[in-house]
């Protein structure tokens, strides 16, 4: 397996890292009992760190099949060099880094790592494409 696809493992340990965080902190919130139930009834709106926690999973969720889509380009077409390992490492990297700083409530150096991984997914789409 290439450490495209390694790396792209872990971002999918990620993204289930995040949907068990922003669900654990909801459960602490409702209630086993209501996140059982049919959910029939309207819960309260989420607390200021479950929301935050969400927000990071959608986030997460915007760019990540993309990232998965590039990845698997770049291996069906055997594009393995060290700017795609790079890219791929900058995209999950900081998208790791940006968890604690999005939930914590972090401003500006947040935005400054999510552009970092925006960077990644541009190096890698770059890698794809390039050889066109």
């Amino acid at each position: 397996m290439t450490p495209e696809l390694t790396l792209l493992a872990w971002t999918l340990v990620l993204a289930l890292a995040q949907i068990l965080l922003a669900s654990s902190l909801r459960t602490k919130e409702t209630g086993l009992s209501f996140n059982m139930s049919p959910r029939d009834a309207d819960p309260l709106p989420p607390g200021r760190l479950t929301a935050r926690a969400q927000r990071a999973q959608a986030n997460l969720f915007e760019t990540l099949p993309l990232f998965a889509a590039a990845v698997l380009i770049a291996h069906g077409a055997s594009i393995h060099t060290q700017w795609t390992v790079l890219a791929c490492w900058l995209y999950l990297g900081a998208r790791v880094v940006y968890l604690p700083l999005y939930v914590l409530g972090v401003p500006v150096l947040r935005s400054l790592v999510w552009a970092v991984s925006l960077a990644g997914l541009l190096m890698l789409f770059w890698s794809v494409l390039s050889p066109l």
